[in-house]
């Protein structure tokens, strides 16, 4: 089966059949090419997908990946991630293995074929020159013969005329013999044109035109084969990238059932554990008997015979430190000082109205622990280096945590002195690798930092002990007295004070009012005459020179340190410090932030 043979006479249909053979051809690599622009689209849509989902910087949502199951949805929005550059490469290895090498075999398909072609019109282009010559020499040959039979009907004429002179018959016989002579040679000239072109014939029908198609069904078959192992390769991708893609749903799945509901529960006691014991019974307060107290001038209770159970400082109201008394929002901070004329004086009033026992419970169960210092209601709030605002469980991870980052920090500059220590043997044994005395700053200034830790460490390890001493020895008033004020005191009483109990284990009310006159007073003077600064609660690092030039800003060069002592608020601003009296706000955008983990509002990563 040969198109030489089978298609002799059809040159102009082979023509449009590889022509269409091509365009079948492109039509294919225009749909992969589309295909991988699916693809790569489907990629990044789940990529965007994935990171939309992925917690935040600085965000209190990473607190949440602690426990097991929001870990199982970070694992299954890595493993969608990982899915996404499985069709990424599907996009990729479709494009360099089908789409571009297909486009270069288009190509050279295009100039085969063209040559081809060309090899088969200049051949029917000779044979019809061949043709053409032919039918000239026939038709000369044909109108020799003619002119030589007219030639010799007219000398036979002029021979058998008698008038004709005897010259005129021998011109006209001359003439015959010249026009026979000619159609001898047109017919010698024929005979040749004719043997000449058949044999031409001969090879264009039997030699160059199958040899050409032959190449040419060649060509087209080679076109069919690509276009098969193209499409088997284009199976062959996909397939390649199923066990991956497997591998990753198997990731979810495992995700999936790694997660603890008991673990998340025990994470949950761990984060909010108070270390606290619930509050005991309520004594029994007999008002039936006659009530027998001894209050000073400046006690509260004097003023509670004129029916105002609320003590006034500057003209703002505060309400009575009972336990279970319902709080309102935070107040704002208190003025400057406490006028001692603001305190009214009166007999107790018998009438003051008790709300129901059943709201104060909920109301005590409910309500949030105490701000223990007026300093933490100013903008930053500031922790206690102590972490004395927290409770004590949660008062003793912190505190571990700080001890176990300082015995971190002490161990690396420990390494580091021994490396110093190292060099420096080695510069003393080989004086020509260096001065050993160039050393002696830079280890006196690592022993300065060990001694630092030490003394840090230290210091935590015993508020560390001490929490740890007084966690397992509370009693039953301890247990009172903490869940009580932990829980109910209005956040604008210092940590410093502390509520009263009378001798059988019972608040009084006029030892805790006269506690917080006694406080108030020296607290605000405290508070404001000898104001703190506010601590540290991370890094940051200058990514831009910022040039400060309005009031509150502070000029940062890039790459220089600094201390965060306040978060950005929302408002695009950071406030750092350079120094204990060069301190301003800067940019967020300009400044990469390392907040502490155990600082008071840092951010937790996980």
């Amino acid at each position: 089966m040969s198109w030489g043979t089978e298609l002799w006479d059809q040159f102009d249909n082979l023509e449009k059949h590889t022509q269409w053979g091509i365009d079948i051809l492109e039509k294919y690599i225009k749909f992969v090419k589309e295909r991988t622009e699916i693809e790569l689209s489907y990629a990044k849509q789940l990529r965007n997908l994935s990171k939309k989902y992925q917690p935040k910087k600085n965000s209190k949502d990473e607190e949440e990946y602690r426990y097991t199951a929001c870990q199982a949805f970070l694992s299954t929005l890595n493993e969608t991630n990982d899915y996404a550059g499985q069709h990424e490469v599907i996009s990729e290895t479709m494009t360099s293995q089908i789409t571009v090498e297909l486009a270069r075999y288009v190509q050279e398909l295009k100039q085969e074929r063209k040559s081809y072609f060309h090899d088969g019109r200049k051949a029917q282009q000779h044979i019809e020159t061949c043709w053409k010559q032919l039918e000239s020499s026939k038709r000369r040959f044909e109108r020799d013969c003619k002119e030589a039979d007219r030639a010799q009907q007219y000398f036979e004429k002029m021979d058998a005329d008698i008038n004709v002179t005897k010259a005129d018959v021998e011109k006209a016989r001359q003439q015959a013999q010249i026009r026979h002579q000619m159609a001898k040679d047109s017919k010698a000239d024929y005979s040749s044109i004719l043997q000449k072109f058949n044999h031409e014939q001969h090879e264009y029908y039997h030699t160059h035109i199958p040899n050409i198609f032959q190449k040419i069904q060649e060509m087209e078959e080679r076109r069919i084969v690509k276009i098969g192992k193209s499409l088997k390769k284009y199976a062959e991708l996909d397939q390649e990238v199923i066990p991956i893609i497997g591998k990753c749903l198997d990731g979810i799945v495992k995700a999936a059932d790694s997660i603890d509901q008991k673990n998340d529960s025990q994470l949950v006691i761990e984060a909010y554990k108070s270390g606290f014991e619930p509050p005991g019974d309520i004594e029994f307060e007999d008002y039936t008997q006659p009530m027998k107290r001894t209050v000073s001038d400046n006690s509260l209770s004097n003023s509670r015979g004129e029916g105002k159970p609320e003590l006034k400082f500057g003209g703002k109201s505060k309400g009575k430190l009972w336990p279970f008394i319902k709080k309102n929002k935070p107040p704002p901070p208190p003025p400057a000082s406490a006028s001692p004329s603001a305190v009214p004086n009166g007999p107790q009033s018998p009438k003051q109205q008790k709300e129901p026992l059943s709201h104060r419970f909920n109301e005590f169960m409910t309500s949030k622990p105490k701000i223990h210092c007026f300093r933490s209601l100013k903008r930053g709030g500031a922790t206690p280096e102590d972490f004395s605002n927290l409770p004590p469980e949660q008062r003793r991870k912190r505190l571990q945590q700080k001890v176990d980052e300082l015995n971190k920090e002490m161990q690396k500059e420990m390494d580091q002195r021994d490396a110093i220590t190292k060099m420096k043997d080695v510069y003393l044994k080989n004086p020509q690798m260096g001065d050993p005395a160039s050393l002696d700053h830079k280890l006196t200034e690592v022993n300065q930092n060990i001694e630092k830790l030490r003394v840090e460490a230290q210091k935590f390890e015993a508020w560390l002990a001490e929490v740890e001493g007084i966690l397992p020895a509370r009693g039953e008033q301890a247990r009172r007295q903490s869940g009580m004020y932990d829980t109910q005191n209005p956040p604008a009483i210092n940590s410093c004070a502390q509520d009263r109990e009378s001798p059988d284990g019972s608040y009084t009310e006029e030892q805790s009012q006269e506690s917080e006159v006694k406080v108030l007073a020296t607290d605000f003077d405290d508070e404001f005459d000898d104001e703190e600064p506010l601590p540290a609660i991370g890094t940051c690092k200058a990514l831009y020179t910022f040039e400060g030039q309005n009031e509150g800003t502070i000029s940062v060069v890039e790459g220089e340190t600094l201390y965060v002592i306040e978060e950005d608020k929302g408002d695009g601003w950071t406030r750092i410090r350079r120094s204990e009296d060069e301190e301003g706000y800067v940019p967020t955008s300009y400044v990469e932030v390392y907040l502490d983990k155990n600082a008071k509002g840092a951010k937790t990563y996980i």
